[in-house]
């Protein structure tokens, strides 16, 4: 019976990930909610910064399962994907945890989805640097073992 072996983002880096995500939406004045998910759409880390919507909390998962699930970013990604495809445009709303706001990204491994980060809070836009700022982590990550971000 075969094994399937799939990479997984790090706990130590989902955590480290959602510190950067906050002390950029501390900079430009924003509350936000980060989600982190694994490889399968499980929640690996999550934090909520004081002041931020309720409804950013389901929303940025929706966020992070959206971009793990596909493999594609959030926003323009997705209307870039979809354009032209009428039941895709259609019909994909109709999936439960699927948004196309800005602001999910999938974060890779070896080239292999290894989960996605989804931050919510304020304007997409504002959404999205903070979600990108957390995203150069995985970018200054060693060569030897370290994580990529695809974005």
């Amino acid at each position: 019976m075969p094994i399937f072996l799939k990479p997984s983002i790090p706990l130590q880096t989902a955590s480290r990930m959602i510190e950067v995500a906050i002390e950029h939406a501390a900079e430009i004045g924003i509350c936000i909610s980060v989600a982190i998910v694994d490889e399968s759409g499980i929640l690996k880390a999550f934090a909520r910064m004081d002041g931020s919507p309720l409804v950013a909390v389901e929303v940025a998962r929706n966020k992070a399962l959206t971009a793990v699930g596909f493999g594609i970013p959030t926003g323009q990604a997705w209307i870039n994907f979809s354009q032209g495809d009428e039941i895709l445009e259609k019909g994909i709303h109709s999936l439960p945890n699927f948004t196309m706001f800005t602001g999910g990204h999938p974060l890779r491994l070896s080239g292999t989805v290894a989960g996605a980060i989804g931050v919510s809070g304020a304007h997409y836009s504002q959404d999205d640097a903070c979600a990108r700022a957390a995203l150069r982590l995985l970018d200054e990550a060693p060569e030897d073992g370290g994580e990529r971000a695809d974005t």
